[in-house]
């Protein structure tokens, strides 16, 4: 049995580690449909997310012991249906940015053509955090918060020095059309409270817990909405065309002709956090194989799940560009409904007077 993940840990996740996978791709996805208002669809979709998960915040703290143990109770062997259809929603999560971070990592690290094997190194990653327990993803939250800040901060200030803000005017000058456009185009990328749901499931509520999670969330939305700000301020016009934008964002600070790509440091400890990020999704579906099949090892089927997934991007990268079309204009409702619709449905968990046994996951 598992203990409960502490507020404080959920808290530092959602600050230092949910929006550094926004700060990758998204970006340039965003000013290729809305240009200088790239930050409106953003806005929203962290609005609806912040919105959720205040809900799902509300429906830990009305009752007594964990939310999942309530689920338990009232579902029964019925549960074992939600850990299959999440098991199969978190390996389908991480197609995404395992392929963004592969493409990132030969753009980024190496000066010459990498082989085909270059990025195996993540796989070996992959299979060693599928392994651990959902603890581990609540103390890298402990640890992402001497990386994020530190790294964040130096490259937002490094970029002010070329930042023209004037670019970002008028605003909300975008067709209401492809605002929309764009929000279903990003589903994926913005579904924080998905990430969120098995440490927030094993929350025991304390007083305070959901202020302390929340303002986490708040804080990350900021830093996330300034970074895109901040990055379109930089490339204007050629936005869309910046892929990897973090990468790229402070490469024009008058100092680095002097002391050379000291903002490479930054972009490498931010690397520790995307990375991680990427691993997040698969331990979760590995954590409800082990709920389904609670004799199967879980070393066992992360070491599977590793080797499909290697298979996968080794043979699939080629792809890239029509699996991200796929993600963005065909399968966007499986982020709504799992990212969304089903989070909401915890409400009609709460109640309860007798405290119910925590349930392993």
């Amino acid at each position: 049995m598992q203990k409960s993940i502490p507020a404080r840990q959920i808290a530092l996740f959602s600050a230092c580690v949910l929006p550094v996978y926004k700060m990758l791709e998204l970006p340039s996805l965003l000013a290729r449909r809305t240009n200088g208002d790239l930050w409106l669809p953003a806005l929203l979709q962290l609005a609806l997310q912040f919105a959720l998960l205040c809900a799902v915040l509300y429906a830990v703290k009305r009752g007594e012991g964990t939310l999942l143990s309530r689920m338990q109770a009232k579902l029964g062997k019925g549960l074992y249906a939600v850990y299959g259809l999440y098991a199969v929603f978190y390996l389908f999560y991480a197609v995404l940015p395992i392929l963004d971070l592969e493409k990132f990592t030969y753009a980024v690290f190496y000066d010459t053509a990498p082989t085909s094997f270059s990025f195996g190194f993540f796989f070996l990653l992959l299979a060693f955090v599928g392994c651990k327990r959902l603890k581990t993803v609540g103390r890298f939250g402990d640890g992402a918060l001497f990386i994020f800040p530190i790294a964040f901060f130096a490259l937002i200030v490094m970029a002010f020095s070329a930042c023209d803000l004037s670019s970002l005017l008028p605003v909300a000058k975008t067709p209401v059309q492809d605002v929309v456009s764009a929000v279903r185009y990003t589903a994926m990328p913005f579904c924080d409270v998905a990430l969120l749901l098995p440490l927030v499931l094993r929350l025991e509520y304390q007083k305070g817990d959901g202020k302390k999670i929340a303002v986490g969330y708040g804080v990350g939305a900021i830093c996330s909405l300034l970074f895109l700000v901040v990055f379109y301020g930089v490339f204007s016009t050629s936005a869309g065309r910046e892929h990897y934008a973090f990468s790229k964002i402070a490469q024009y600070f008058p100092a680095l002709d002097v002391v050379g790509r000291v903002d490479l440091l930054f972009v490498y400890l931010l690397c520790i956090l995307a990375f991680f990020y990427a691993c997040v999704p698969f331990l979760y579906t590995v954590r409800c194989v082990k709920r389904l099949a609670p004799k199967f090892s879980p070393c066992l089927s992360s070491g599977i799940l590793a080797v499909v997934a290697f298979v996968f991007t080794l043979f699939c990268n080629k792809y890239y560009d029509a699996i991200y079309s796929l993600f963005g204009y065909r399968l966007y409702p499986v982020f709504w409904v799992f990212g969304f619709i089903l989070p909401l449905l915890l409400l009609f968990f709460t109640g309860g007077k007798k405290r119910a046994t925590n349930a392993s996951t």
